[in-house]
């Protein structure tokens, strides 16, 4: 198994303990650019850069990390809704051009919480969210292959629309999207590179997966010229020891009232979202529903919106449930877990040597003591042997 493995910036705050606590920690860019920096040396794929009200803006955070990262991709929201094609072609082309090909994909968001879109000036219904974004998509996807674009639809309308830059990735930077509607299906089937799901359990995910790739076949997509991938949006809490994991779980939601959850769960229950719907009916809001299978947890949609699902438990029992979803056809993982820099470099150390194809963050079979004054930073032990280049890099950095 190797699948490309996201982390998320948590550009709305962080925080040891869901609900008010002692410990919350603000969104600043410095935060995000010590977590970025640190996912990048780590070794994962990818950053997930949300959107909302109550967030930094995700395309101004990218544009903060491209003078303090090299590698690691960044997954931006392309809010359909928000913005116009013409204007959000030319803004992709130009961050897509200093971050370098390959590394700008883009998390397509046309729906979201109606009260909220309402404070931005959007009225669409939830439908609608969905047919203008695939007017939008159609217009963005055109430009930013070189074409010049009339279009006259039911929402937008361009003439003579042109983008003059053209991105470093062709044709364009791919597409993400997540939704678990009738209408985000669709609009999935149509426009998107990869679809994401939230964590529901391996069986529901294979049914979402399904139903996307029969509706692309319906509307006569070459799969072949165009891939549709699949990936997932979880949490985690891992440990060296599952009984370690489950008692942190435990400990994240231990300052939330009955009464922070019932605000939370009447809040998301007003939303149109299906995808909502569906995480709030996993637990239905109560603590003892929260194991929803084999180390899958909802405690987190307790109190937080979008994706309300946690892996808990040690390294391999994470990796035997990965490995679950990859069998029913799932090929990349965007996670996070609190707070987001420590838990980051959990999952980095026990989890990425159980993963084909990725090399452990962390030496083995070696005594470490980091001692100042030691004859040696590091002892091999006693069975292993280290090469001479290791040790000779040891010695230079203690």
């Amino acid at each position: 198994m190797s699948p490309d493995i996201f982390w998320f910036l948590p550009t709305s705050g962080d925080t040891r303990y869901l609900g008010t606590s002692d410990f919350g920690r603000a969104p600043t860019n410095a935060y995000m650019r010590q977590i970025a920096v640190t996912c990048e040396q780590l070794g994962y794929d990818g950053l997930l850069i949300p959107t909302g009200s109550s967030c930094l803006d995700p395309w101004v955070t990218a544009a903060s990390l491209v003078p303090v990262t090299q590698r690691i991709r960044l997954l931006v929201a392309l809010r359909t809704s928000l913005g116009n094609p013409t204007a959000s072609a030319r803004q992709a082309a130009s961050l897509d051009q200093a971050l370098g090909a390959g590394r700008l994909l883009l998390n397509v968001v046309p729906g979201g919480d109606a009260t909220e879109l309402a404070a931005d000036g959007v009225f669409y219904d939830h439908d609608t969210r969905y047919a203008a974004g695939d007017e939008f998509l159609t217009i963005w996807r055109r430009l930013l292959q070189g074409e010049k674009v009339d279009f006259e639809g039911r929402h937008l309308q361009v003439r003579g629309a042109q983008n003059f830059f053209a991105p470093a990735t062709q044709p364009y930077p791919p597409l993400y999207f997540g939704g678990s509607s009738p209408a985000a299906h669709d609009l999935a089937a149509r426009h998107v590179d990869a679809y994401l799901t939230w964590g529901e359990p391996p069986a529901a995910v294979a049914a979402k997966i399904a139903d996307v790739r029969q509706r692309a076949a319906a509307q006569g997509r070459d799969l072949d010229r165009h891939p549709l991938r699949f990936g997932v949006r979880l949490h985690v809490i891992v440990r060296e020891t599952s009984e370690e994991a489950w008692a942190d779980a435990d400990r994240l939601i231990s300052r939330l009232t009955d009464d922070d959850i019932a605000r939370a769960q009447q809040n998301y229950a007003r939303m149109d979202s299906e995808g909502q719907r569906r995480m709030a009916a996993l637990h239905g809001g109560r603590r003892d529903r929260l194991v929803v299978g084999p180390n899958l947890w909802a405690g987190v949609g307790l109190v937080r919106g979008g994706a309300g699902t946690s892996l808990v438990g040690n390294a391999q029992e994470v990796a035997e449930r990965l490995q679950e979803y990859v069998d029913v056809g799932v090929d990349r993982f965007v996670l996070s877990g609190y707070p987001h820099l420590e838990e980051a470099i959990r999952f980095a150390e026990l989890v990425f040597p159980l993963l084909g194809g990725r090399q452990s963050v962390t030496l083995r079979d070696q005594s470490l003591t980091g001692g100042a004054f030691d004859i040696r930073a590091a002892r091999p032990a006693p069975a292993a042997a280290q090469p001479a280049a290791e040790v000779a890099e040891l010695e230079a950095v203690r």
